[in-house]
């Protein structure tokens, strides 16, 4: 096949119902930015719209490198797995680099972007983390039945950047969300449930009696375990642990469950005159 015969075959792939939803999604969650923001960006900036205008610019760039990228076959990528692993894994160290990292709130997760202003290396780790799994699981196709090469293999391989994402970098969300998806993957590729069942079920089981001993014993994410038992009295610190939830509340007893209306919320109205 030539190389108009690909050009044509990649834009008859183009899927236009997926690119629309996706503009749709984009757009409500640039609403929801300009709802949430606005008072705090108007308290801090002078500027009701600053930090929505800068995901707006961020938006127009994400949409024109999508556009770029779709035209590329994706069967290209699979030469830079390799290397795309390793750039990830150094990509999540450099929080720890001095005059680069910009920690927050107790977290190394951010790194500065000139312009951007800062960028979680996590994110783009991920990308770089499903393009290595998606390809270990073609070459070794044959082989995902194995325990060796169709489960442990990969899971040891992924260790080393969920280690950092979750120990250097406190980021606990992001560690659950590459573990999920790369199961997913994992499991339609054709890896066996039951390793998941087994294996998988008692390595969450250590991993999550590891951390509590951390919070309880050495004070080290500490604040992940109250805020997973914050529901039981979110009014004992509402400042820190049951802030989200007492907020949360406040908003179910203000508007129910369609809200008030964008730019209405009461919550953030007395925030922002509480702060000017």
């Amino acid at each position: 096949m030539g190389a108009k015969e690909k050009n044509k075959e990649i834009n008859k792939s183009f899927d236009f119902i997926l690119f629309i939803i996706v503009l749709l999604l984009l757009a409500l969650g640039i609403t929801m930015v300009l709802s949430a923001s606005s008072p705090s960006s108007l308290s801090q900036y002078g500027n009701s719209y600053h930090f929505v205008e800068r995901q707006l610019i961020a938006a127009i760039i994400g949409i024109i490198l999508m556009l770029i990228i779709s035209k590329i076959d994706y069967k290209k990528y699979a030469k830079w797995a390799n290397l795309l692993y390793i750039f990830s894994t150094i990509l999540l160290l450099l929080v720890l680099v001095p005059g680069l990292s910009k920690p927050a709130n107790g977290a190394n997760r951010w790194i500065k972007i000139p312009i951007f202003g800062s960028l979680q290396p996590s994110e783009i780790a991920k990308l770089g983390l499903i393009i290595f799994c998606a390809n270990y699981l073609t070459v070794n196709k044959k082989n995902l039945k194995s325990l060796w090469k169709g489960f442990f293999a990969l899971i040891i391989l992924l260790l080393i950047p969920l280690s950092i994402i979750l120990i250097i970098q406190s980021h606990l969300s992001a560690t659950l969300i590459i573990v999920l998806v790369m199961s997913v993957m994992m499991i339609v590729a054709g890896c066996r449930i039951l390793y998941f069942a087994t294996f998988g079920t008692a390595g969450a089981t250590v991993a999550a009696v590891g951390m509590y001993i951390m919070a309880k014993v050495f004070g080290k994410g500490s604040f992940r375990l109250e805020r997973l038992v914050s529901f039981m009295d979110p009014w004992k610190d509402v400042q820190g642990s049951g802030w989200q939830i007492v907020n949360s509340l406040y908003a179910i007893g203000s508007g129910g469950l369609f809200g008030v209306g964008l730019r209405k919320q009461q919550t953030k109205i007395f925030l922002h005159i509480r702060t000017t």
